[in-house]
């Protein structure tokens, strides 16, 4: 069947409400170039697909469902083999939704008066059959099917007895390394006489620590709390093993009570674990008053040390009304009572500590040196090999100070004393190295499972960064927005939400501040390598283009060594590649491997490059597109198909000058942020739709409007350039006074460069009060004003600079 004699009648469609009736009303007014059956058919199968999609959408949340509980699971290694394949089918689901969300934009932006949307709908999907729906539909329930039999349906999201066993506060270990320093601060928070040499602490210590403590008890609050805190695997449940073994600690208190919290933090089956440590007998009871009354008089007038080792933030859930609740029956407990804490999350801390808490960091490299020789050695000795010695000093750094790291590389390095072994361990990446559960990065997985689903993918999309990278709170939100990891809130804007979804990651210690943005621990670094090492990899070195998972949507290109063109190339091999951040500079050589991305990468949708001095004609293959961001101090103009990008939210160029034809410009109905150095709008054929657009924009940057007298002052008024508050150039080459007068910058404005404005007299929003921030002003070639009052300008008092001319 022809198309092209039968065009013309779809500019007779009327505004459809949905995609659906478009395409449907779109088949119906070509009904003279099918029979009656083929238009039949023709309306089946787009009813059958938009049937199918509906039922694909519907899917997605119990798959995100079924991917959270596969993770609690994965030391499973059956559940472990699938869960790759199950993630990647239901990335494959998203791709294809978001395909027909291009689609229904296509429709919303063309217009039905345009041709093109119907061409493309028809030969992509209706024509070519579009049998990809079935297949993804088939995969994900044949993945549900096989997971449902190793019974994962009815998962409990809880830790494992096999990866989190319960702690006793006997002490493991036989020989403590470090600490005297955190143990000290514990002892005087206790109020116990300090003796770690062996020798009776000054009274003026205890004189101190004991007027410390008692500010902080009192019978309707209940005993202080003292929270000890860091990353898993660092040494806080061996800290509070060492302070209850330690003699003056079991002589100070009447009873030492020893609570493994975990993850499930239910205050009825920690309150009968408390009375059972208090009585040697079960509760029998489930009635939480009862059993609270009986705790309350079992705790009543006795010196107590109660210790909650692994507590998570489900202890603050209610709104921290399962805390008070739980702390409750301890009121009735004797002055110089204490509680300790151990968690590994920050916001826990905040929420039940009544003082400073203890933060565990690294061991100190000294003493750091000598527990890992302990461990790859078997002792401290330094008649070791040297060789193996200086292998082993390089391995440390990657530790970070982790007694738990050091025992579990130190182990891996015992197996094998030859300097091959322990050198394959050096230059291999820690989550690369196979692990027992035990073990650091099972460890560390603990945080990472116990975060919500949300915050699990878009912590994991970090390991996309390398180590010590600067995390800018802000940046990363919007990359999770365009990403598709978060989830709307009526009336909240999406970028909004993305900073909570940050701020709670920071809250449970997955980021730490510093000076100038926020980082990762190198070791939850790691740990987010290996949860991500099917999606997200970086390219350093040639060698590393051989190691790229298959399947992998997120790629770095951060060079430290030679990558050439061809290695570039090779990329294009990685079809379901979502997202691409190059470090790479493109010049004019490498120009045709972004044109060669765009006809292979048809899945991108964040987009960072680096210098680019083209953006090649095809680029309008990237349906998916959301973020592009681009630099490099060159001007750029931007090709026709750039308007093809009808997802694109995100548009960076902040040190490129961008040439932009309105018309182009007016159908990127998907766009919220813009910013470069400097925008120009011309006037080909149709300013209007590009030049109204600028309001639904947090544009940023200089902006440049010309036109020969095209632009209505009705198209002009759209704009609302006066609400535009991050604009700080504004270039005017109009020469219709009513049209400037509409285009009243924002107060934020710093420069204002007006050209052959044709005007009798300046508009009237040229008034100090409305251009407080105007640092520069040039007029040029403006042959209309009559006169100028220079008398007014020094009113503008940030003004620098002035040119007149002509």
């Amino acid at each position: 069947m022809s198309l092209s004699s039968a065009i013309g009648a779809i500019s007779t469609f009327n505004e459809c409400v949905t995609f659906w009736q478009w395409a449907r009303s779109a088949i119906s007014s070509l009904h003279s170039q099918w029979s009656g059956s083929q238009e039949q058919e023709l309306q089946g199968r787009v009813l059958q697909l938009e049937s199918g999609l509906q039922v694909l959408r519907d899917t997605l949340p119990a798959m995100h469902d079924l991917i959270n509980k596969a993770e609690w699971r994965s030391h499973d290694d059956a559940v472990a083999k699938l869960l790759p394949s199950l993630k990647d089918a239901v990335f494959d689901a998203e791709d294809l939704i978001d395909e027909f969300r291009w689609y229904e934009k296509k429709v919303q932006a063309e217009g039905n008066a345009s041709q093109s949307p119907f061409i493309d709908f028809f030969d992509t999907v209706i024509q070519g059959s579009f049998n990809k729906l079935s297949v993804v539909q088939s995969r994900l329930n044949h993945l549900s099917v096989q997971l449902e039999k190793m019974e994962l349906r009815g998962v409990a999201q809880r830790f494992d007895t096999l990866v989190r066993p319960e702690t006793t506060s006997l002490l493991i270990e036989t020989k403590i390394f470090g600490r005297d320093k955190e143990l000290k601060q514990v002892l005087e928070f206790l109020n116990v006489p300090i003796n770690l040499k062996r020798k009776r602490a000054t009274s003026s210590v205890n004189a101190s620590t004991s007027t410390s403590a008692s500010n902080h008890v009192n019978s309707e609050s209940g005993p202080p709390v003292l929270v000890i805190g860091g990353i898993g695997g660092v040494g806080k449940t061996t800290l509070a093993q060492l302070i209850c073994s330690h003699q003056p600690v079991r002589s100070h208190f009447k009873k030492i009570i020893w609570i493994c919290a975990s993850d499930d933090f239910d205050v009825k089956r920690l309150t009968k674990k408390v009375i059972q440590s208090c009585t040697g007998k079960e509760a029998k009871t489930d009635n939480l008053d009862s059993l609270q009354h009986a705790l309350s008089n079992h705790v009543s007038n006795k010196r107590l040390l109660i210790v909650l080792d692994d507590v998570w933030d489900d202890a603050l859930k209610e709104n921290g009304q399962c805390w008070k609740r739980f702390c409750a029956p301890f009121r009735s407990v004797q002055e110089g009572s204490a509680m300790l804490v151990t968690t590994r999350c920050s916001n826990v801390s905040e929420g039940v500590r009544t003082m400073e808490p203890v933060i565990l960091e690294g061991l100190q490299d000294t003493i750091f040196w000598n527990f890992f020789k302990s461990c790859a050695f078997g002792s401290e000795g330094s008649n070791n090999d040297p060789e193996l010695e200086c292998i082993g000093r390089s391995i440390l750094p990657k530790l970070k100070g982790s007694p738990l790291a050091a025992k579990t590389l130190g182990c891996i390095l015992s197996m094998d004393l030859q300097a091959s072994h322990w050198n394959f361990i050096l230059e291999s990446e820690l989550w690369e190295l196979k692990q027992k559960e035990t073990d650091i990065l099972p460890a560390l997985r603990l945080s990472y499972m116990y975060l919500p689903y949300y915050l699990k993918r878009c912590f994991a999309f970090c390991a996309v960064y390398p180590k010590d990278y600067k995390f800018q709170k802000e940046h990363l939100a919007e990359l999770w927005a365009v990403e598709g990891f978060v989830e709307p809130e009526s009336g909240v804007p999406i970028q909004s939400i993305g900073c909570q979804y940050f701020e709670e990651l920071v809250a449970r210690s997955f980021f730490q501040k510093v000076s100038g943005g926020y980082v990762i621990h190198d070791l939850l670094h790691d740990m987010a390598q290996k949860v991500s090492e099917h999606d997200c990899f970086i390219l350093r070195n040639k060698s590393d283009f051989d190691k790229v998972p298959p399947n992998v949507r997120h790629l770095l290109i951060h060079p430290v060594g030679d990558i050439d063109h061809s290695n570039l190339l090779s990329l294009c091999k990685y079809k379901k590649l979502r997202t691409l951040l190059c470090d790479e500079v493109f010049n004019e050589k490498k120009n045709p491997i972004m044109g060669s991305w765009c006809t292979e990468l048809l899945h991108m949708r964040v987009m960072s490059c680096l210098y680019t001095k083209k953006l090649p004609d095809n680029i309008g293959n990237w349906k998916h597109l959301r973020y592009l961001q681009i630099s490099g101090p060159f001007s750029l103009k931007i090709p026709s198909t750039f308007c093809w990008l009808y997802n694109l939210q995100i548009l960076y160029a902040r040190e490129s000058k961008l040439q932009i034809l309105a018309r182009d410009f007016g159908k990127l109905i998907g766009l919220q942020k813009f910013e470069t150095q400097k925008l120009t709008l011309n006037s080909e054929n149709q300013l209007g739709p590009g030049i109204r657009l600028l309001k639904n924009l947090k544009f940023r940057g200089a902006l440049e409007i010309a036109n020969v007298g095209i632009l209505s002052n009705h198209h002009a008024a759209e704009a609302e350039l006066k609400n535009m508050i991050y604009l700080e150039e504004l270039k005017l080459n109009i020469q219709n006074r009513e049209v400037v007068e509409v285009l009243q910058p924002p107060i934020s404005l710093k420069s204002l460069f007006l050209q052959n404005y044709g005007g009798s007299s300046l508009p009237s929003w040229f008034q100090p009060q409305n251009l407080p921030s105007l640092e520069s002003l040039q007029i040029e070639s403006c042959g209309g004003p009559e006169s100028m009052s220079l008398n007014e300008i020094p009113a503008f008092l940030s003004l620098v600079d002035m040119t007149i001319k002509w």
